[in-house]
């Protein structure tokens, strides 16, 4: 038995390393994460990124585009067959359809390859090209949603960690004030009753989605929010509880432990191994607009979030050797703060200087770590056009758009200041409102399009986006 299972772990390797090495020499195929935190836009964004790779007449900024190299773009079946296939058609034509609406958002994890036919370009690859023709590489979209990636700093918190921490936070969030006042009303030091249980870990769930509805971004465990399968489980059945000194064997606080460890070594460790870890490239959505009209606290909270998100990645530069030996590591991390359409242009570059600052931390350890990193602000699809008028006298550039009701309604956000500061500072220091103007924002339906054979989809930025990630690789 041991010399079987010996073996069949050598059968497993050797297989791993052909398939890297088929890989790397023949047809490379690019892992590339897309995630973000509750509606970010990460379907609108896979969407619309797809369909202007297959379409990439509005794509001015992605060089292999534009220079011709991208002889060819299709879809592929999926790859991995015990993984959901993410329905690019169903959310394409939710966007493009007779009265378009916006696809539903991300619940779990799911993935889609799309194959590119490269021409040689240069003399050695025109050399190279002339003897085995275009080259075949793949781009594998993994979509799954931000609050798992959160899940991944549990792995490195004991439960009593977690629970302070958690508590803490809680303290001062009317979210929380039923499950905290339940929570008072229990001895975690008492027997296991699985009735107290369920009970706590229910209110706590539904402090969870409390949370994620005001705009809060640290919201773990995350399968709470996106149960499947797992709903009703002993695996979800845990909650933040005060440690006591003496915990006993069999107590309600030493079997919330128990669950919550089986959480991560059952739940969280076999995604970070089986799709988490094999990621190339990330993307990171943000909506940035959306926080600052909730406010301070809302800013700030996203701000340590995206701390956090960071350092669930493996950052650094990949090799062909350190491929085969060490496992993948993410290369290129790409931050981009959504609905940059919501704004006037003359708004976006405020926009963008707030994701460099609050991404700052996040971005010197990836940096640091040999990740090649940026920020900017995208629209993946624009839903909007700007227009001005006089008002008090001042001119207000403004952006028109579609409400859901299918009324056209024009839009003052209101103006980010220059400098980030002026935003980060009161957040960081725990202002309730922000010191000097107000912040709005309304939530466009997209756009009735008219599209052009090869013309894609309209977007903010998108072939920026893409040249980051995508330039060097289709080069």
């Amino acid at each position: 038995m041991v010399i079987g299972t010996i073996a069949g772990q050598i059968g497993r390797t050797v297989d791993t390393v052909g398939a890297t090495v088929s890989e790397a020499f023949f047809e490379p195929v690019l892992r590339l994460g897309v995630t973000g935190l509750s509606r970010a836009g990460k379907t609108v964004f896979i969407t619309s990124l797809v369909t202007n790779l297959l379409e990439p007449a509005r794509m001015t900024a992605l060089t292999a585009a534009q220079s011709g190299r991208m002889s060819g773009v299709w879809l592929q079946p999926q790859p991995d067959m015990t993984l959901p296939r993410f329905d690019y058609e169903t959310h394409l034509a939710a966007l493009t359809g007779p009265q378009p609406h916006w696809p539903e958002s991300t619940r779990a994890i799911s993935e889609l390859r799309l194959s590119f036919r490269l021409a040689p370009s240069g003399l050695t690859g025109m050399l190279t090209g002339a003897l085995t023709g275009p080259r075949r590489m793949h781009i594998d979209i993994v979509d799954y949603p931000g609050e798992w990636l959160l899940d991944l700093g549990l792995m490195a918190r004991s439960h009593a960690d977690w629970s302070r921490e958690t508590l803490e936070r809680l303290q001062n969030r009317p979210e929380a004030a039923r499950y905290l006042a339940l929570m008072r009303e229990i001895d975690p030091a008492a027997p296991h009753d699985e009735t107290e249980a369920r009970r706590l870990a229910a209110a706590f769930t539904d402090y969870l989605h409390a949370a994620r509805a005001a705009g809060l971004s640290d919201c773990t465990p995350g399968r709470c929010l996106w149960p499947g399968d797992l709903a009703g489980s002993p695996v979800l059945t845990f909650a933040p509880l005060p440690e006591p000194a003496n915990p006993r064997r069999g107590s309600l606080w030493r079997e919330m432990q128990r669950r919550y460890d089986g959480y991560c070594r059952q739940v969280v460790r076999p995604f970070f191994e089986t799709h988490f870890a094999r990621i190339d490239r990330q993307v990171v959505l943000v909506d940035l607009i959306e926080a600052v009209q909730r406010g301070p606290a809302a800013l700030e909270d996203l701000r340590r979030t995206l701390a956090e998100v960071l350092a669930a990645f493996r950052p650094g530069g990949n090799s062909f050797l350190s491929t085969l030996l060490r496992g993948r590591r993410v290369e290129k991390i790409l931050f981009a703060a959504t609905k940059a359409d919501h704004l006037h242009h003359s708004q976006h570059p405020q926009l963008g200087a707030l994701a460099e600052a609050m991404l700052a931390e996040a971005r010197d350890r990836a940096r640091f770590s040999g990740a090649e990193t940026a920020a900017m602000a995208i629209a993946a699809l624009r839903a909007t056009i700007e227009d001005q008028r006089i008002h008090q006298g001042r001119q207000l550039d403004l952006v028109r758009g579609r409400l859901k009701d299918g009324r056209q309604a024009a839009f003052h956000a209101g103006d980010l200041p220059a400098d980030p500061a002026r935003l980060l500072t009161p957040a960081r220091q725990g202002a309730a409102t922000w010191p000097a103007g107000e912040y709005a924002a309304t939530h466009f339906a997209p756009p009735l399009l008219d599209r052009r054979p090869g013309e894609g989809l309209p977007h903010i930025r998108l072939d920026r986006a893409a040249q980051f990630l995508l330039g060097d690789w289709l080069a």
